[in-house]
């Protein structure tokens, strides 16, 4: 039960490793007190589930899902910016490796479904991500076992075992979030301006002149026929450095993303 509910709270968005349980489980496994294939088979219907759930999600909520679930993440100014680059470059088959690259995992679905994906089209590549996500590391940890039985060599019991391990691994994790959410706490700084201040200062003709507004979409939600404030100049999300060469440096830059 514990290891479905870890990999379903992973699936959802919960920042919760579920990496680290499959290494558990596939180590208690090899100990033989679990069987391998009820650990990948609970593992990839709780996953599957989980991904389900966020993708007819998204494909009925659009950007507000997604927003919510960039909230909770590491890094949210790239969040979705970083996601979406991913689907616009392999389009699908992004989602076959997407459980092993942090952020992208949660977001896949809910950009999948938001981007209309079909949903037999969904389910056959991403039944195949979470089977590879889930077979790796519940292998590996089977497979290491040997290695996790030298660790925890003073330990009487499997169960010791696996509990030691799940330990230092989950104090391992917490360091690493706490290390992460320190290096972009600067974000929460970044200025932003409401829509009826910006419309105040484009009411003056002299204002307007020293303004620009760009366009900074992601791919996917981009369209060069769709509607965009009046005015405003687009700025490729994956080029900025060199787009901002361009741009002058004596007026004021307001940016829209998605």
């Amino acid at each position: 039960m514990w290891l479905a509910a870890v990999c379903f709270a992973e699936a959802i968005g919960l920042p919760v490793p579920a990496a680290l349980g499959l290494l558990t489980a596939g180590a208690v496994a090899a100990y033989g007190k679990l069987h391998l294939y009820p650990v990948v088979g609970i593992s990839f219907v709780t996953m599957l589930v989980g991904d389900l759930v966020l993708y007819f999600t998204g494909r009925a909520s659009g950007w507000a899902l997604l927003g919510v679930l960039c909230r909770v993440s590491a890094n949210p100014e790239t969040c979705i910016l970083r996601s979406a680059e991913y689907f616009y470059r392999r389009g699908k088959l992004t989602l076959l490796f997407a459980k092993f690259i942090p952020g992208i995992n949660t977001m896949s679905p809910p950009l999948a479904g938001s981007m209309k994906m079909r949903v037999s089209q969904f389910l056959q590549f991403d039944s195949l991500g979470v089977l590879l996500y889930v077979s790796a590391y519940s292998l590996a940890g089977y497979a290491f076992s040997d290695a996790l039985r030298a660790i925890t060599r003073g330990f009487r019991s499997a169960g010791s075992a696996a509990e030691t391990v799940l330990a230092v691994g989950l104090a391992a994790y917490v360091v690493y979030r706490i290390w992460i959410y320190r290096k972009y706490r600067l974000l929460d700084g970044v200025p932003r301006v409401h829509v009826e201040q910006l419309a105040q200062r484009l009411a003056s003709e002299e204002n307007r002149q020293n303004v620009i507004i760009a366009d900074v979409r992601s791919h996917g939600y981009y369209d060069a026929d769709s509607k965009r404030i009046a005015g405003s100049v687009r700025l490729e999300p994956n080029n900025l450095e060199e787009e901002v060469k361009n741009l002058p440096l004596d007026r004021e830059i307001y940016l829209y993303c998605t």
